[in-house]
């Protein structure tokens, strides 16, 4: 499709590329993340015979929390089925990017615990990997529509959902980012914390919270913290030379 299409209206279609946070109601991924120390990405959701399968990575700091994590997943209701792959493959699919420790695996769930349908059918399709913590899961999408397009089709989706979306950056051809976003070489728990810095004003002057404060609040060391932030910082910047 041509990046730039006009409408007898006058209106023009242009492809953008959003970055969305997302929370809505018996959401599969944010209910077995609730109560564990990790996180998850989805590497691809397909709907077979009434049934989504995905393909995900679970991730942590530490085995534990990935052990933690599985079992929530194994011992919620709204789980059909669940495998690790590294049990039937062996380690060549591990995601070796996304943190300290991992785990891949194999889901089924029902559609109706899915955001994805109702983003894929509005022409919303996925650009990057569906990234899962903090109680939000975090989508870039594609989409061939004008602006005005865009924000109705959103308002369907949460009106269908009952969801809470926030548009946290937008970009389109041949125009700038509205909001930049970090480095796509860092890991999925380097990413979160240099975001959560960012967000909680870490990075003003003067500065408005402390290393400590946020680790406190996400659960980790201070040593922690600062390690994943400052490997953060040193692969931006490394970037920008």
């Amino acid at each position: 499709m041509s990046e730039n299409i006009k409408q007898s209206t006058g209106e023009t279609f242009r492809t953008s590329q959003i970055s969305l946070r997302i929370w809505h109601p018996k959401c599969w991924t944010l209910l077995v993340t609730e109560n564990a120390d990790a996180g998850l990405i989805g590497h691809g959701v397909y709907e077979h015979d009434g049934v989504l399968e995905a393909r995900m990575t679970a991730y942590g700091d530490t085995t534990d929390a990935i052990d933690e994590l599985v079992e929530n997943i194994r011992e919620s209701s709204l789980t059909l089925e669940v495998k690790v792959i590294n049990e039937y493959f062996g380690s060549k699919f591990r995601t070796t990017t996304a943190g300290n420790a991992t785990e891949e695996l194999l889901v089924e769930y029902e559609p109706r615990y899915s955001i994805h349908d109702a983003l894929i059918s509005r022409g919303f399709v996925p650009e990057e990997k569906i990234r899962v913590h903090d109680g939000y899961e975090y989508w870039t999408v594609n989409v061939d529509a004008p602006r005005s397009e865009i924000h109705s089709r959103l308002d369907e989706v949460r009106r269908q959902m009952d969801a809470d979306i926030t548009v946290e950056g937008m970009k389109s051809a041949h125009t700038s980012t509205v909001q930049a976003t970090p480095s796509a070489q860092l890991s999925e728990r380097q990413r979160e914390i240099f975001e959560f810095a960012q967000r909680e004003g870490y990075y003003t002057w003067p500065r408005e919270t402390s290393a400590s404060a946020l680790a406190a609040r996400i659960g980790v060391s201070k040593t922690t913290f600062l390690e994943h932030l400052r490997k953060a910082e040193a692969k931006i910047l490394g970037q920008t030379n």
